[in-house]
């Protein structure tokens, strides 16, 4: 395991394209040009209500997509990352036909916003969430001022056989700062490439996402998202201690190793129905613990929303108390994201009106998403926390176009049962901008 870090990967599969003539040999990996215009957004600007409203949309889809997903697992352990299923739904909400458009903003959590504030959102998210600022801070005061904990990258891997349309390229450039490269799908070599690059881009730890293409595919956009970081208050190895742990209905328990933290300051939440405590990470970001009381775990996480999230965020105050958190582990199943998200509404399915037509190549096939893949793991312990998520989106194309009070009492929160994890990163328009959601059912799988 690789202490203190969190690694999220997601690699976006699909089969359509964007930008201008290709000329290279059927086989060869190529990068296509497209020259990012700017810089990423920059967040200097506190003051962009549009932005705002899209990074709040953001941690809407999260639940949502949380919620359909934590229900198809019962009572296993649950793990996903909405976020890397967001970022290319938003990408490819530029290539959206207008009589589906308004239904996938809908379901990403952009409802009657405009494509440009979507992008701009994207670009100002990404801005805050790779520490811009601070990078430029480094450049001017030394590297040694600077540790980036998050880095995004995004791909997009075209087949020879099809011109990408110049102006969404363009798009993915200067505001997903993605990057295009040409690949022939038929021969291995287009699998090594995208395997190659997701792994130059997780240092290592997804190298072997692709078996093989469809013959039918035509484009593949890639995200990645790597990051590693340490708490900002490290558990001590010398308190874990062996306890029992209640599994699902609560007949059952097994052996965990509790990590305990204490301490007369601690952020600390409680209502009628959870317990809650960010677990702070060094250089920004946190994960929420939230213990519920009587309900179980999936059916806190199927309930939760943004503003429910947002309210317990917001309410947690210092107390003195205790926290025993099992050290867990969960290697999540291959999940079919494909009913899920038509469950919220995203139209990029049908076959029929293939509503992808027409805004990714220049050919002009019947274009749309056939299968949405998705993958994640995490370990947490003492000193911080290691994730890996791969989502992977397929897509087919058609032949032919178409006041002051009293002091609290200490607290004590025992996660010796199910409860759920939100793991956040900070950015000015959304403040917490969820990454990671999952349950734990059984802390060791």
């Amino acid at each position: 395991m690789r202490l203190g870090c969190v690694t999220l990967i997601c690699i976006v599969l699909c089969i359509a394209l964007l930008c201008g003539p290709l000329a290279f040999a059927a086989g060869d990996e190529v990068v296509v040009a497209a020259t990012p215009s700017a810089r990423l957004q920059s967040t200097e600007n506190w003051n962009d209500e549009p932005a705002g409203a899209v990074a709040r949309g953001v941690n809407d889809f999260a639940f949502r997509l949380s919620a359909e997903l934590a229900g198809m697992a019962g009572d296993e352990n649950f793990i996903c990352s909405p976020y890397s299923v967001w970022i290319p739904l938003a990408a490819l909400a530029n290539a959206t036909g207008n009589a589906h458009k308004a239904d996938l903003l809908a379901a990403i959590g952009a409802a009657g916003m405009a494509e440009a504030d979507i992008n701009r959102a994207a670009s100002r998210m990404l801005y805050d969430l790779t520490r811009q600022r601070d990078r430029a801070l480094a450049r001017e005061y030394g590297e040694e001022y600077y540790h980036d904990p998050l880095k995004i990258a995004n791909a997009i891997f075209v087949d020879y056989k099809v011109t990408l349309r110049q102006d969404f390229a363009q798009m993915f450039a200067d505001f997903y700062r993605g990057s295009a490269m040409g690949v022939d799908f038929s021969l291995p070599s287009a699998v090594d490439a995208v395997n190659r690059w997701a792994s130059e881009n997780t240092e290592g730890l997804i190298a072997d996402l692709i078996q093989k293409f469809s013959p039918d595919t035509v484009l593949a956009i890639a995200n990645a998202i790597y990051f590693s970081d340490r708490w900002s208050w490290q558990f001590a190895p010398e308190e874990t201690a062996t306890g029992a742990f209640r599994l699902p209905g609560g007949d059952e328990t097994i052996d965990a190793f509790f990590m305990l933290r204490e301490g007369e300051k601690l952020d600390y939440y409680e209502d009628d129905l959870v317990q809650a405590m960010p677990l702070n990470f060094l250089t920004g970001g946190a994960m929420y613990i939230l213990l519920p009381k009587d309900m179980s775990a999936t059916e806190l996480l199927i309930s939760m929303e943004h503003t429910y999230f947002e309210q317990i965020a917001r309410g947690a105050d210092e107390r003195p108390g205790r926290l025993l958190l099992p050290r867990f582990s969960i290697e999540g199943e291959i999940i079919e994201l494909k009913d899920a998200l038509q469950m919220l509404g995203v139209p990029l399915f049908d076959d029929v009106t293939a509503p992808l037509t027409g805004r990714l190549i220049e050919e002009g096939y019947p274009m749309w998403v056939s299968s949405a893949l998705h993958k994640a793991v995490i370990e947490v312990d003492e000193q911080g926390t290691t994730a890996a998520a791969v989502t992977v989106m397929m897509m087919e194309a058609g032949s032919a176009p178409p006041e002051e009070v009293e002091a609290p009492p200490p607290f004590e929160m025992i996660c010796d049962k199910p409860f759920i994890f939100v793991l956040c990163g900070r950015t000015v328009d959304g403040g917490r901008q969820v990454l990671f959601t999952g349950v734990v059912n059984r802390p060791q799988e």
